[in-house]
């Protein structure tokens, strides 16, 4: 069955395959989230503000891949990228866990789950000129209260870092 392009701007565009109407990505081939856990046990998380959902939300670390120059950049490449863009963690190895669908309803974009280990502070982290990003350093043991208080205080939680706990362990 055929695909109808309906809208195109500038990051996202409208398709329609039958009477089914989704969303898909211009740019980037998928997206990498990326689970790091620190020598001291920490897992890094950051919170931003995201304008679909109108709140800052508490969030593994992540980022496309392939949206920069590489249209064929390796996702191990993309992830090491933006972990140390977005919280100035660089890490020595990075290894692919599972890939899915992030709204098998809603969009066709893919997600790729990895463990970034060999963490190495190298900058603060923050994000680029467009990003205001907080990075939060979380004990593994200490994450559920942690992620409660900053729900009470109104950030909305990223389904995926409850997925990504299940594979912060080695």
């Amino acid at each position: 069955m055929d695909d109808e392009e309906l809208h195109r701007g500038r990051w996202l565009a409208l398709r329609r395959r039958g009477p089914w109407e989704y969303a898909t990505r211009v740019r980037g081939r998928c997206a990498v989230v990326i689970v790091a856990v620190t020598q001291s046990d920490e897992l890094v998380l950051i919170e931003q503000y995201r304008p679909a959902v109108d709140a800052r939300c508490l969030e593994l670390p992540a980022g496309l891949v392939g949206d920069q120059e590489d249209p064929d950049e390796a996702l191990e490449l993309a992830a090491a990228r933006e972990l140390e863009e977005e919280t100035g963690f660089r890490p020595a190895r990075v290894e692919r866990l599972t890939t899915g669908p992030a709204s098998a309803g809603l969009s066709d974009e893919s997600l790729t789950l990895v463990r970034a280990t060999g963490l190495t502070r190298v900058g603060p982290g923050g994000g680029d000129a467009h990003e205001d990003i907080t990075v939060h350093l979380v004990p593994r043991a200490e994450l559920r209260s942690f992620v409660a208080a900053r729900e009470s205080a109104g950030v909305v939680i990223d389904l995926k870092l409850w997925a990504g706990l299940y594979f912060a362990s080695p």
